[in-house]
């Protein structure tokens, strides 16, 4: 199974691949963060393919059990995370302030025939890691061998 990294930052920020805009803004410490350098929404990534299985990770430290939504759909396997949180509010010299943290991915991957979509997906994660394992099917290992007559 390959895997090829998605950057998604051009579709957040089209017009930042513009060199004049880059450097009229490249002196401003505030566009120098990684918002505008890559796209770092998304956690990283290993997929490992065994002999019987496949065990994909996700890097996602910070989220908890509830905040992912795992789903296979016709082939596609699709991880979401979703965190929340709010800090109290604070009223000072008539001035209000609220601050809220939000927290949000969503990867999908197109599966390999190999993989028994049938069967249960095991989801497991513990210490910043989402462990996926998927089943392949009996017959994944064998090579697809067709005899062609020629005539």
């Amino acid at each position: 199974m390959s895997l090829i990294k998605f950057n998604n930052r051009n579709r957040l920020l089209p017009f930042w691949d513009n060199e004049g805009l880059k450097s009229l803004l490249g002196s401003d410490a505030f566009f120098n963060n990684d918002l505008f350098d890559e796209d770092n929404s998304m956690p990283a990534m290993n997929v490992t393919e065994h002999d019987k299985d496949f065990e994909i990770e996700f890097a996602a430290p910070g989220f908890s059990k509830k905040d992912f939504e795992v789903t296979m759909d016709d082939n596609v396997l699709r991880v979401c995370g979703k965190k929340e949180n709010e800090v109290e509010e604070e009223e000072e010299h008539g001035y209000k302030r609220r601050e809220f943290n939000y927290n949000y991915f969503e990867r999908s991957l197109k599966l390999p025939k190999s993989v028994a979509t049938e069967q249960d997906v095991k989801a497991k994660y513990k210490d910043g890691i989402l462990k996926l394992h998927l089943l392949k099917k009996e017959n994944a290992n064998e090579p697809l061998k067709k005899v062609i007559e020629v005539n």
